[in-house]
């Protein structure tokens, strides 16, 4: 007999996984409390470091039904969305999605989906590397700086150099500038 469990993920504590519970059950799903694992977790972190989704993996087997609300609870990028379903998939798990009108990810119809949607969100991915690029190169050519301006300006860049020139040691100069040391050992090292 196949059970039925839910995934809900937030990423700060601000945030509450009621709305995705909710969702769940008004898409007509009955799940038991001990089968909901909710967690707060940064989206960045890759599903496989999350200790609630591990253990729900620990305790499902073939034939269970896992429902999310959204694809992005289930990984932080499409490779780590498509590495979790194929896991869950060998695992004899199905996997329902609620934002792609529930659909099966484990079927053919749900692999055919994830695949669109993975090649549009890698299409918007490089629209926006070309972008950016094209952006750097016109910048570069009217001269505009690139990268962040320095922490410290010329003149300050000059005195520093100086005091590091008379021995002072460079800890004391980050702090009469309030900057870090690093800053200060950049300025030496450019000098």
């Amino acid at each position: 007999m196949s059970r039925t469990f839910a995934y809900a993920r937030v990423s700060t504590v601000k945030q509450e996984p009621e709305n995705q519970l909710r969702e769940i059950e008004a898409a007509g799903f009955r799940i038991e409390p001990h089968r909901i694992i909710t967690e707060t977790v940064s989206g960045s972190m890759a599903i496989a470091q999350r200790e609630g989704f591990s253990r729900l993996l620990d305790r499902m087997e073939k034939g269970d039904v896992l429902v999310v609300t959204k694809l992005d609870r289930l990984g932080r990028d499409a490779v780590d969305v498509s590495t979790t379903v194929a896991r869950l998939e060998k695992m004899g798990v199905r996997v329902h999605c609620l934002a792609l009108g529930g659909v099966d990810l484990t079927s053919s119809a749900g692999k055919m989906t994830m695949n669109v949607i993975n090649a549009v969100a890698q299409f918007e991915r490089d629209l926006l590397i070309e972008r950016t690029q094209s952006g750097l190169a016109r910048a570069k050519a009217q001269g505009k700086p690139l990268g962040r301006p320095p922490a410290l300006s010329s003149d300050q860049q000059r005195i520093v150099r100086e005091k590091i020139e008379n021995g002072e040691p460079i800890s004391a100069i980050a702090r009469q500038f309030s900057t870090s040391r690093q800053t200060i050992l950049r300025v030496r090292d450019h000098a």
